[in-house]
């Protein structure tokens, strides 16, 4: 009997063993690119196990990417490689309108102490049998660029593929979302589930994707975790790029319903936070970089009250924003929110058009030189929206 319980003990570790040995860390989600500019661009990615990260940043040359070692840029925080499940690099001193390769790593952490640390496997992604992840930096010197935008997706990954095929995303510099890609953020499965993990599967792992908060995106514990997963190395959640002749003016416009709602359970404070956006919009717009720029887009979920039945968030975005944006030269406002489609001419209260995309269409546009060309198409693939817009003349 003793032995019987001896050999029973014995099979219980190496059946432990054996499955430890199994369970080999994985990139579950990602990697997808975030805050592509003319220098930088970070690039994000999610492993199964804790573990410290980085990305090996190769030229896109002629060698094979094991020819040399690749130069390093780890996931760290004042200095320490962070032990994390989310991993996001900043990689900078880029060259604008660069192709550059690139890899990702995850290597597990069993233990981190005061005089020692014990590490696991080691996943990354795979350059050995499948031709390494790509992205090309953005250059303000082409004379034409492209574009596409989602928004108010609400977790409906599966309109997401056809509505950028009537795009032709394939052939676009960017895609944008814009806001309520999820109903709620109560964890991270999700934005997986929700649209994140089809917007990698199709081109986020070397198409930029630049994301600006809705104000659903703001609802759920996971809420104040948002900036983990986009934009993870910028100071805000709102930022500027150039790319080619357009200046993209990306705004966060919070939640729609005063702070003080019963619905918001006394957890918001986007009053403040949109003041603290104005001012950092007014040195935007002042900027040598804006005003060399041929087209000037903005882009935000909530678009500016026009009506007198207009909500908090609306009245907010039209009394911060708008007296600023006003005083500048934009040629588009770009929204959502509404789901439904509405374009707005220009006025004598707000200087410039708004277009709003609805929740069932994509909005696309490309410049070139003088024209700005936008349409959008719906989920059966009718054309709802087209029109040029061109460059202003002095």
């Amino acid at each position: 009997m003793k032995q019987y319980q001896i050999n029973c003990f014995l099979i219980t570790i190496l059946v432990s063993f054996y499955t430890i040995l199994g369970s080999a860390i994985t990139i579950s989600h990602g990697p997808y690119l975030q805050n592509v500019y003319e220098r930088e661009a970070t690039i994000v990615w999610i492993s199964d196990k804790p573990s410290i990260g980085w990305v090996e940043l190769a030229p896109n040359d002629s060698t094979n990417f094991y020819a040399i070692s690749r130069q390093k840029f780890y996931d760290t925080t004042i200095g320490i490689k962070r032990t994390s499940c989310i991993h996001s690099v900043r990689l900078t001193g880029l060259t604008s309108g660069t192709t550059y390769r690139y890899r990702v790593y995850a290597k597990e952490v069993f233990a981190h102490k005061d005089f020692g640390g014990r590490y696991g496997d080691i996943a990354a992604t795979n350059v050995f049998t499948e031709k390494p992840l790509t992205f090309t930096t953005c250059d303000q010197n082409k004379p034409e660029t492209s574009f596409a935008i989602l928004n108010d997706v609400h977790e409906r990954a599966n309109i997401m593929e056809p509505l950028l095929n009537y795009a032709n995303y394939k052939d676009k510099d960017m895609i944008i979302f814009n806001g309520d890609m999820i109903n709620s953020f109560p964890n991270d499965s999700v934005i997986y589930k929700g649209f994140l993990d089809t917007a990698v599967r199709l081109f986020a792992q070397e198409k930029p994707l630049y994301y600006v908060r809705g104000n659903h995106e703001t609802r759920g514990k996971y809420a104040e975790k948002f900036q983990e997963y986009f934009c993870p190395r910028q100071p805000h959640l709102y930022f500027t790029w150039r790319q080619g002749p357009i200046f993209f003016i990306a705004l966060d416009t919070g939640e729609d319903k005063p702070d003080d709602d019963i619905e918001y359970y006394g957890f918001n404070n986007f009053d403040q936070y949109r003041t603290e956006e104005a001012n950092w919009l007014e040195k935007v717009v002042q900027s040598a970089e804006y005003r060399q720029a041929r087209f000037h887009v903005v882009i935000g979920h909530i678009p500016p009250a026009i009506s007198p039945s207009a909500w908090h968030g609306e009245i907010e975005v039209r009394n911060k924003f708008v007296p600023i944006l006003n005083k500048v030269g934009i040629d588009i406002m770009l929204c959502g929110h509404l789901h439904r489609f509405r374009y707005t001419p220009s006025s004598n209260s707000i200087h410039f058009p708004i277009l709003v995309n609805s929740n069932n269409s994509c909005l696309f546009g490309e410049v070139n030189n003088d024209e700005l060309k936008l349409q959008i198409v719906d989920i059966k693939g009718h054309e709802i929206f087209n029109k040029s817009i061109y460059v202003k003349r002095n």
